[in-house]
């Protein structure tokens, strides 16, 4: 029989706070193959998850923006011989705005079975938290860094969201938040809402969730802060 592509979700922050439930960890200690973002953050996680193969024997390929779509097919060759496998994403959950969306598709196609594992994800997350419409929502990335295009695209994004009632996500290089939140603070409507989550899950964890006429002048630094953007215009 083949194997199965396992899609295990890791932490958002830093800490020692278990992030799988018991039942889904039991179902992949045992893998020896991973396929991971960063091979130094995987070791981390795994060994906090509890593989039962010693750290340093297990095999281990990188996945990243620089793989070649050439080079995905060769990741999955384990499942062939029988092996499990384990997609590891850098932080929360494999294949959502992370490299691993391809080798997902290509385990579909060559007919491997594919088991999601429950976990953190934080699109979810804040979006949950933001107290925005949970019906209907699209991510998006990153923004434009060019501010003119980057004012551009949020201009646009509220109008699609007022136009479909559509609560829109995005993100942000962290050490250009605040950047962004200033420039979100300018350019939206002052009805529109504006959420900001960072740190989601650590101890440092910030949700600040207002309509844009309501945020504090005052607004928590989230300067090098993993953080999620979102918005809903009424």
């Amino acid at each position: 029989m083949a194997g199965t592509l396992y899609l295990i979700p890791t932490p958002l922050g830093e800490g020692d706070t278990p992030w799988l439930p018991e039942g889904e960890r039991e179902r992949v200690t045992h893998i020896s193959h991973f396929v991971v973002e960063a091979e130094k953050t995987a070791r981390k996680h795994l060994k906090q998850l509890g593989v039962s193969t010693p750290i340093r024997e297990l095999v281990m390929n990188t996945l990243n923006e620089h793989t070649k779509p050439a080079e995905v097919a060769a990741l999955l060759a384990p499942l062939a011989a029988g092996l499990d496998v384990g997609l590891v994403s850098e932080a929360g959950c494999p294949a959502v705005a992370d490299p691993g969306a391809q080798l997902v598709a290509l385990a579909h196609e060559k007919g491997y079975r594919v088991e999601p594992l429950i976990g953190p994800s934080s699109i979810l997350l804040a979006m949950m938290a933001s107290g925005a419409n949970g019906q209907c929502f699209a991510f998006h990335g990153y923004l434009p860094v060019d501010a003119a295009e980057r004012g551009k695209a949020i201009k646009a994004l509220e109008a699609r969201s007022r136009q479909n009632n559509e609560t829109q996500l995005f993100i942000e290089t962290p050490y250009r938040n605040n950047a962004l939140l200033q420039q979100l603070r300018d350019t939206l409507a002052p009805a529109t809402r504006l959420c900001v989550a960072a740190d989601l899950t650590a101890p440092t964890q910030t949700i600040v969730s207002r309509l844009v006429k309501d945020w504090p002048k005052e607004a928590p630094d989230f300067h090098k802060r993993p953080a999620i953007f979102v918005i809903h215009a009424a």
